[in-house]
């Protein structure tokens, strides 16, 4: 560690700088496990605070992450998933060339609160199915979802294999029920406990949060979702038009 261009940084940045460079030339790939605090402290032969605070800012930089009772990993390389149409989870990771899983971690009939009542047009009160799943790219927890969907419908949709079979193809494929549209929302939130345990994260950590209702002919809701994705992980692009000026008399924009 006694490189020249390092020496007068901080003892943490030059273990942090060295850690970056073997990230960078593969020796440590996305997913591999880093040592544990102790084999750092030896191999580099720092104080565990030393190490921490390279860890730390490994952790704010992006490039490591710390999931709980199993160590620090090599994160993977963001995923840019464009918004330009609708798409579902595993549409969406296929054309990245990732492999999408999913875990079921809830599925049952709710009562409607109000914003899912507004959102698939029924009375609040009214019975919904709510499916809780984590939705995994080559076995990371990307999203943590949350769909809703009219009690007749998610009914027969709880029935089928959620771990594999998507819930827009069996709409689309088995339930006669086109997807034509949908309306998107998105923020930026913190993970609160339920997101941060199912996606193996700190609460209060960055999240997307995407609402979307999805319509099916003759505007029809038939499926409202909150999407919960990790922000350290993912981003997302859109094009857009710009909209023709309107001129004035003579040809001066307004």
């Amino acid at each position: 560690m006694s490189n020249d261009s390092n020496n007068h940084l901080p003892l943490y940045a030059q273990v942090e700088n060295v850690i970056i460079g073997r990230i960078s030339n593969g020796s440590l790939p996305p997913g591999t496990r880093l040592p544990s605090e102790d084999s750092l402290v030896q191999e580099y032969a720092v104080s565990r605070t030393t190490i921490r605070a390279a860890m730390q800012s490994l952790v704010q930089r992006g490039l490591v992450e710390i999931r709980r009772g199993k160590g620090t990993f090599v994160t993977h390389p963001k995923i840019t998933q464009e918004l330009t149409e609708l798409t579902g989870f595993v549409e969406d990771m296929q054309a990245l060339g990732r492999q999408a899983t999913a875990k079921v971690l809830d599925q049952q009939v709710v009562a409607a609160n109000q914003v899912v009542a507004r959102q698939l047009a029924l009375p609040q009160g009214a019975p919904v199915v709510r499916i809780q799943r984590v939705r995994l790219a080559d076995g990371m927890p990307l999203s943590f979802d949350e769909t809703y969907l009219p009690k007749e419908l998610g009914e027969k949709v709880m029935a089928d294999n959620l771990k594999t079979e998507p819930i827009f193809s069996l709409l689309e494929r088995k339930y006669n029920t086109p997807l034509v549209e949908a309306e998107y929302r998105l923020e930026a939130v913190c993970a609160d406990a339920t997101v941060a345990r199912a996606l193996c994260i700190g609460v209060g950590s960055a999240i997307f949060l995407i609402e979307r209702t999805s319509y099916s002919i003759e505007h029809r809701p038939v499926d409202y979702e909150k999407l919960h994705y990790r922000g350290d992980q993912i981003r997302f692009v859109t094009r857009l038009a710009r909209r023709t000026p309107v001129l004035r008399k003579g040809g001066a924009r307004k």
